[in-house]
């Protein structure tokens, strides 16, 4: 299933979630609307008021959530405070699959990230910020090679070296 990225999006900022818009959908929504993606990956600002807002915007979003299959259930059943148990969730929702992290490898400091990113909107007209080229290139390289997105590395290499 695809994301419905202007439903999550608009989801999270009505519930001023403090993200950034990360990975594939980022790159997609900027650089290549050929590209396939099926997950939205946010990067939230580590605070606990800030996950508070992000765990309200979840279970608004119908997002399911668990740390085993067997414990697999909506966000809005968890308790106060449960994103705060681990440092990156996949969740399952009616508008696709979210993906939240409070720490992204290769990058530093969420706060320096947001003050450098990237903001747009989406083509139905909802506004985020997106991390910026040389942040997206960065996430990529921390990552094992296998794991590594070969086209968007040349891409955003050749971007930053101001490349067409």
């Amino acid at each position: 299933m695809h994301a419905n990225i202007d439903q999550i999006l608009e989801t999270m900022n009505r519930f001023q979630v403090d993200y950034l818009l990360i990975g594939g959908m980022n790159f997609m929504l900027r650089h290549d609307p050929a590209l396939l993606t099926y997950d939205v990956d946010l990067w939230i600002d580590d605070t606990a008021e800030n996950r508070t807002r992000c765990e309200e915007a979840l279970a608004s979003l119908n997002a399911e959530w668990g740390p085993t299959e067997a414990d697999w259930r909506m966000a809005s059943q968890w308790p106060s405070g449960w994103l705060s148990r681990q440092s990156v969730y996949s969740l399952n929702s009616p508008h696709g699959a979210i993906d939240v992290f409070r720490f992204v490898p290769g990058l530093v400091d969420w706060h320096l990230s947001r003050q450098s990113s990237v903001s747009e909107q989406t083509a139905g007209g909802v506004s985020y910020c997106g991390v910026n080229d040389d942040d997206m290139l960065k996430c990529q390289l921390a990552l094992d090679a296998s794991a590594r997105k070969p086209i968007r590395v040349q891409r955003l290499q050749d971007k930053l070296k101001g490349s067409p």
